[in-house]
Parts: C-alpha cells; sequence; structure tokens
C-alpha cells in the first residue's frame, strides 16, 4: 500500500488525532485504563497493532472508494473488523459443539472483503517479524493464507457439501488448533465459577473483590432493567426454561484490556440450565463501541440499520458466526447500546508463543484462511439479514477473484510488508509519545 511519506513527527501528530477520535471521550472518562491499555500496546509491535484498528482503517480510508477486488458487492459484505492473527479461539456453540474459529466480533461491520484480509495478512507479517522469519519467509506465510481463503470461498461458492468444508471441531481440527480445543474441552463450569463466586447461605454468589464492583441500589435497578430488554432479544429456542433467567446476583466491572479500556460492564449470575449451583450461568452485559471501520463507510443506510453499537455488535456476530452463543443478545443502560453474551468456560485464544516451526506456522496460517473464508460465506442473503447483504458473498467474492486470479496473493503479500513495517515504525512513535507524556488526557 502507498502511505505518504511523513516525518516521525508528523505521523505522530496524524496517531494522537486518530486516537483523539477514537479513544476520547472514554479517556477523559477513564485515564488509568488507559494508562494499562498503552502499557500493554507499548510491549510490542503486534500489540500495537492489535490495539489500533482505527489507525490502520485511517490509512486504508482511500479504498472506500474502490480497489483491487472490490466492485458494488464486495465492497458491501459482513466483514469481522479487526481480523488479526490473535482473534481465533474456541467457543461452544449452540448444538453444544466446541469449535475452532474467528471470534472477537465487536469491530464488525459491513465493508470490503479484503479489508479483513490485509488487516490479517499485515497481522502475519508483525509475527513473523517477531520470531525472526526472513521475508521471504513471510511472504510464504501469507501466500499460503491467501491461497486457503481462495480454495475455500471457490468451494462454498461451488456448492461444496458440509463434509467437504467441516467446521473446525475436536474430530477434524489438527496441531495447534487441536491443542486449544482439547484444552477447552478440559475446562468446565464448575472451574469458572469457582475462580468468580462463592456458596452463601445455600446459594451462589458473586465473590468479594478479583475485580467486581458492589453496585448501589440505584445503579443495580438500572441493570436489572436493562437486563429484562435484554431477554426481549433473545432467539425463542433459548427461551425454553424461563428459569434459566433467574438472577442470582449481579456485579460492576470495568475493562483495562487492550480492546475495553474505560468501557463499563456489569456480571450477572444467572440459574442456569438446571437447579444445581454447578450449572449456573455469568454473562456480562459491556457497553458497545463504535467500530473503527464504520468511520470510514459512508453508506448511510448500513448506518442505519442498527439501532445502536450492541444491536450492530450482536447482528454482525450472528450473521457472520454460525450457531452463536445461545446466550447472545443486545440491550441500552443510560441510553448507551450494549452488548450482552455468556462469559464461557470454554474459551481459549489460539496460543502463538510456542508455535515458532515455519511449515506448523504455514499450516495454521492456512487454517485460518479457510476459517476467514467460512466465516465471509455465512454471512450473505442467507443469514436473517439479506437487507444489507441481498446476495451470496461468496460467489461475488470468487467471481471478483477469478477476474485476477494471479494477483490476489500478491496484493496481500506486498500489502503485509508494506503495512507490517508501518506498525512496526508506528509502534516505535507511539512508545515515544507515551513515555514522553505526549498523549493529551494521560
Amino acid at each position: 500500500m502507498s502511505v505518504p511519506q511523513l516525518s516521525a513527527e508528523q505521523r505522530g501528530e496524524q496517531i494522537l488525532a486518530v486516537f483523539d477520535t477514537a479513544f476520547g471521550e472514554l479517556l477523559a472518562a477513564d485515564p488509568a485504563a488507559f494508562r494499562v491499555k498503552f502499557r500493554k500496546m507499548a510491549a510490542s509491535a503486534f500489540a500495537f497493532y492489535r490495539g489500533t484498528a482505527g489507525l490502520f482503517y485511517h490509512d486504508l480510508d482511500q479504498e472506500k472508494r474502490g480497489g483491487p477486488y472490490l466492485d458494488e458487492r464486495t465492497s458491501r459484505v459482513w466483514i469481522h473488523g479487526d481480523l488479526h492473527a490473535e482473534n481465533f479461539g474456541t467457543y461452544m456453540d449452540a448444538q453444544g459443539r466446541l469449535i475452532f474459529n474467528v471470534n472477537d466480533f465487536d469491530e464488525a461491520y459491513v465493508g470490503p472483503f479484503t479489508w479483513d484480509l490485509k488487516r490479517f495478512a499485515a497481522s502475519v507479517a508483525l509475527i513473523g517479524y517477531a520470531k525472526a522469519l526472513s521475508d521471504e519467509q513471510i511472504t510464504e506465510l501469507v501466500t499460503v493464507y491467501a491461497g486457503a481463503y481462495r480454495e475455500r470461498i471457490h468451494a462454498l461458492a461451488t456448492g461444496a457439501k458440509s463434509d467437504e468444508v467441516p467446521p473446525f471441531t475436536l474430530d477434524t481440527a489438527e496441531g495447534p488448533l487441536l491443542d486449544a480445543l482439547r484444552d477447552a474441552r478440559s475446562l468446565t463450569r464448575f472451574g469458572l465459577l469457582d475462580s468468580m463466586t462463592e456458596i452463601r447461605d445455600f446459594e451462589r454468589r458473586f465473590a468479594p473483590g478479583g475485580g467486581s464492583i458492589e453496585l448501589d441500589a440505584a445503579t443495580r435497578y438500572k441493570v436489572l432493567a436493562a437486563f429484562d430488554g435484554y431477554l426481549e432479544t433473545l432467539p425463542e429456542s433459548s427461551l425454553d426454561r424461563p428459569d434459566s433467567y433467574r438472577v442470582k446476583d449481579v456485579v460492576g466491572r470495568r475493562g483495562i484490556g487492550i480492546g475495553s479500556a474505560g468501557l463499563p460492564s456489569y456480571n450477572i449470575l444467572l440459574e442456569g440450565n438446571s437447579d444445581a449451583l454447578e450449572n449456573d450461568v455469568v454473562i456480562y452485559i459491556k457497553q458497545a463501541q463504535t467500530p473503527a471501520v464504520s468511520r470510514h463507510i459512508t453508506d448511510s443506510s448500513i448506518r442505519e440499520y442498527f439501532q445502536h453499537e450492541g444491536h450492530r455488535t450482536v447482528i454482525s456476530q450472528r450473521a457472520l458466526q454460525a450457531h452463536a452463543d445461545p446466550w447472545l443478545g443486545w440491550t441500552e443502560l443510560d441510553g448507551a447500546g450494549q452488548l450482552v453474551a455468556e462469559v464461557s468456560p470454554y474459551a481459549v485464544d489460539l496460543d502463538w508463543g510456542d508455535i515458532d516451526d515455519p511449515e506448523e506456522i504455514a499450516s495454521v496460517v492456512a487454517d485460518l484462511g479457510r476459517a476467514t473464508a467460512t466465516m465471509h460465506a455465512a454471512a450473505d442473503d442467507e443469514s436473517g439479514h439479506s437487507e444489507l447483504v441481498p446476495f451470496s458473498t461468496e460467489r461475488a467474492i470468487d467471481a471478483a477473484i477469478a477476474a485476477d486470479e494471479d494477483g490476489f496473493a500478491g496484493l496481500l503479500v506486498d500489502f503485509a510488508h508494506s503495512y507490517g513495517a508501518r506498525a512496526r515504525a508506528d509502534h516505535q512513535i507511539f512508545v515515544d509519545l507515551f513515555r514522553n507524556g505526549r498523549i493529551p488526557g494521560l
């Protein structure tokens, strides 16, 4: 990609301007949370990249007017919005199966499919650089990803049967993906509950400490009113046992992660699917945020489709993820859209720490390419939201790539190298801004 050549000082001012747009209000409300967030981002170029989707889309802004492989259809598909190599992991679907797939849909929106692929490709370059892989090896990894994506999209577009394009499960996954699924299988609901709750007077309650915040009566009332609104957004299949939603306890929390700094959130303890204390369920209510990509999509009909950011997050996840979390829903609290979902006992993220062999990395990257294609294909005219995407996503993408097969991998390879280098330089600029007290409000 061509990024204007700026001095470090000029680029620093650009970064600060993007930060002000993306984080300004939240940072002003909770600077301590952002000091934690920014120290995590300072740890590595990849951590910085994870936390700066807004900067990424600022740099891609010129492509909102078109680009290779983009037409009126492929520029308007459901996209993840923050697709990088660490946004993959396990979850238990509505049918009780452990699945390895894309996760974390907070930034999901409708936009150009290549933006997901480019964001992932640059993340591969950053991981490869951190593992001291050569440029040639990084090129090979991105080429493998592009090839796996292309192969899976074509298979889905031409009517492949489900057993020909299976999801990644305990029966079909291999290598680190299978390791993650096995780790998830070894986890238990009791273990999660034991880490967050205690038994008092024969009933389960949240344990004090550990980041939980006791709520005053007025706040508790507002949260429970929001919970009632959430119940109305659940599919009927999730409401088979009304007692499952009996509230046992409520506490507050505050996000300090790379993606959630400053966002208020709450945990609610529910009865779950039986009277047994070991089957209690914890859900969270979290204020949803404006996705970075939406600031660079000018189609007002997309923005107007969503009631608020909580609604957008849930509708996007349901579109992109087959058999999504049955507890997934939305609500409003203090006029802000909220995302509601289960605190899953079975969530295990892909751990890149011990994936060092280039051949093993290539195998993982290929699987992630297939997962990306499956995600894009899931969200189309058959996903239940055909007003926004009234066509077959996989066939539209397949046709666009077919028009220039030879250039597809090269597009992602070139972007991975150029933007990976840009992100490494930006990381150093950011560290200097942060440590020298030049980020306003901190």
